[in-house]
């Protein structure tokens, strides 16, 4: 997802000055995506150059509020209709560092695991308590924080694989 594609889903509810959009984002994307104000305020004047929002004057405060374009919310309907694929996403950090550790021939390659297993386990509890807190929060804070609980519960498990290939590997 990008910045962009978050801002106008936001500013499709109607008008919002920056900081508002900052706020309503690491809202939305439970506090795991932390924005810069900055970030938005180049990525709505990327997005005003390409016709996406444009100003909308001020808001009763006098701060500068955007608005969504029509060619805004085109650009919007075709993000949500368009799958993510698996190709777009980040690398996998943590399979290339293991990748590497059997490459470099002499690292302890259990304790690499067994590292990873350890913080993995205290962000899965701390993901926990998160949704627990959060759990009034909103729909789309708890959907985040569910997707980071199932992605660490996988990541665990795919940690049991390593470990019994491994044990494989030596026996």
């Amino acid at each position: 997802m990008s910045i962009r594609h978050g801002l106008l889903a936001l500013l499709s509810n109607g008008p919002r000055y920056g900081y508002q959009l900052r706020v309503e984002f690491e809202t939305s994307t439970g506090a795991t995506w932390p924005l810069n104000i900055g970030q938005v305020y180049t990525t709505l004047s990327r997005m005003e150059r390409d016709g996406l929002v444009e100003p909308g004057g001020a808001d009763d405060q006098g701060r500068a509020v955007y608005t969504i374009t029509e060619a805004g919310r085109g650009e919007l309907e075709r993000w949500f209709s368009t799958p993510v694929d698996q190709s777009d996403r980040p690398r996998d950090e943590l399979a290339i560092k293991l990748a590497m550790a059997i490459a470099a021939g002499d690292a302890d390659l259990a304790a690499v695991v067994q590292t990873q297993r350890a913080a993995t386990m205290r962000a899965l509890q701390d993901l926990t308590r998160a949704k627990r807190t959060a759990a009034k929060e909103g729909l789309a804070q708890r959907l985040v924080l569910d997707s980071m609980i199932f992605k660490a519960e996988a990541e665990q498990r795919w940690l049991d694989h390593c470990e019994a290939v491994l044990k494989e590997k030596n026996t």
